[in-house]
């Protein structure tokens, strides 16, 4: 079947789009607005998008009343934000931080998390992830009256001592961080359940035709 997207009402293309690509990692971002008061929410349309420079992108969606979401609003006014991963045991709280609270609520806070300093930007990263992504507004484009895409340069990696293996080849305990990504609706998923299969080179690929 298919779905004119410039046709059909805009929740319902929501959720094509996202019942259809799954999972979808999740960046927990925090900011901080001018008061210097701290925002978090996490953010299911994320990933990274380039090493050369370094740069994540979220696509964050606003609400028709409201309009842009705190954290599109402070992104815009400050240029700084952390996004920070989730693994399954923080799952619960960074439920709580989707909370659609009033501006000015400290979400981490209300999760019972902790803020830790970060080292080039002002918005803390949460403690007890164990990956955080320390983050400036490269650009940002506004795609629609209540969206936008913010590409963000990657200033700095914090991964907690327990996942590094190699620090020095960049070799990471990947499966030990235990990372959820969003599937459909309320539905999250882990990331245990994975196989392997290797690149293909040309060179073995024609060897093998």
């Amino acid at each position: 079947m298919r779905f004119d997207l410039d046709k059909i009402d805009t929740a319902i293309a929501y959720k094509l789009m996202a019942a259809t690509v799954v999972p979808r990692p999740i960046g927990w971002v925090t900011t901080l607005d001018r008061e210097g008061r701290i925002n978090a929410a996490p953010y299911s349309f994320f990933n990274v998008m380039g090493t050369e420079p370094p740069v994540v992108a979220l696509g964050i969606l606003g609400d028709a009343q409201r309009g842009f979401k705190d954290s599109a609003r402070n992104i815009l006014d400050t240029g700084e934000f952390v996004v920070n991963l989730v693994p399954e045991a923080l799952a619960p709280q960074m439920n709580v931080t989707a909370v659609d609270a009033p501006p000015g609520v400290d979400e981490l806070e209300l999760a019972g998390l902790t803020p830790a300093v970060s080292a080039h930007v002002k918005p803390p990263r949460i403690a007890e992830s164990p990956v955080s992504f320390e983050c400036v507004n490269h650009s940002t484009v506004v795609t629609g009256p209540h969206q936008a895409l913010v590409v963000g340069r990657v200033l700095a990696i914090h991964i907690a001592d327990a996942f590094v293996k190699d620090a020095a080849r960049g070799h990471v305990d990947t499966p030990g961080l235990n990372l959820v990504g969003r599937g459909f609706g309320a539905t999250y998923i882990r990331s245990q359940d994975t196989f392997e299969m290797p690149r293909p080179t040309w060179a073995t690929f024609k060897r093998s035709s």
